[in-house]
């Protein structure tokens, strides 16, 4: 069976990728969840990673004697051990398309990431507005994301960016968890999206494991004192 070594749900986006893209297509799979204690060398999160993980960082795939780590990596592995889950599009440009965005999202939107770091159980409108107002690369960054997600619900006819749920669906989904948190103003077919993302039971299933952590863990809390 496949293991996927992941980290806090409420504030690891990273881990939050593949948990719910293996979730929602129905693919069996191991959780191991290893809590963020410090990234620091010699902690006890960076020793148990690096003991499937030469980077020590999650997300970690686990298949037989065989790691698969970086979630691009990981969405190329299961979409080839699970071609009947159709995780990428079937039409061939559709599909260059999915891995256009999914690489953008990999390694883009710094701004964003920085500013609003995903915390679901967290609600914070007056940071979100802030950010907004003093951070040019948040509105960029957000600019860029509702012309995208925009884009592709009309190239597509939705309900999801490429029509059926897709790997680009997973890898958006800790943006909408942000999106969410800083309230972050969007137009009316953005928020219908990220509504049917919210709905999504393996993203409902992975929300719901974050609201029961109650872990506050204080280095991933920029804007929040430990109650």
């Amino acid at each position: 069976m496949l293991k996927l070594y992941i980290a806090n749900k409420n504030y690891s986006s990273w881990s939050m990728r593949p948990w719910v893209m293996l979730r929602q297509a129905g693919i069996d799979f191991e959780e191991v969840y290893v809590r963020f204690d410090s990234f620091d060398a010699g902690s006890q999160f960076k020793t148990r990673i690096q003991s499937v993980n030469p980077v020590g960082k999650v997300p970690v795939l686990l298949h037989d004697a065989l790691a698969i780590w970086d979630t691009l990596a990981i969405a190329e592995y299961v979409a080839e051990q699970f071609p009947e889950k159709n995780l990428w599009p079937s039409e061939r440009t559709a599909r260059a398309r999915a891995r256009s965005v999914c690489a953008e999202m990999h390694s883009g939107f710094g701004g964003l990431r920085s500013a609003c770091p995903m915390n679901i159980e967290a609600h914070l409108p007056d940071i979100g507005a802030l950010a907004l107002r003093d951070k040019p690369a948040v509105r960029a960054d957000l600019a860029r994301i509702c012309n995208l997600w925009s884009d592709l619900l009309q190239a597509h006819g939705g309900p999801l960016l490429f029509g059926a749920f897709s790997v680009a669906d997973a890898f958006f989904a800790p943006v909408v968890m942000r999106l969410k948190t800083y309230a972050l103003p969007v137009p009316a077919e953005v928020q219908a999206y990220m509504d049917r993302v919210c709905a999504l039971p393996g993203v409902k299933a992975w929300v719901s494991d974050a609201l029961a952590e109650k872990d506050f863990v204080d280095f991933e809390e920029p804007f929040r004192i430990a109650p």
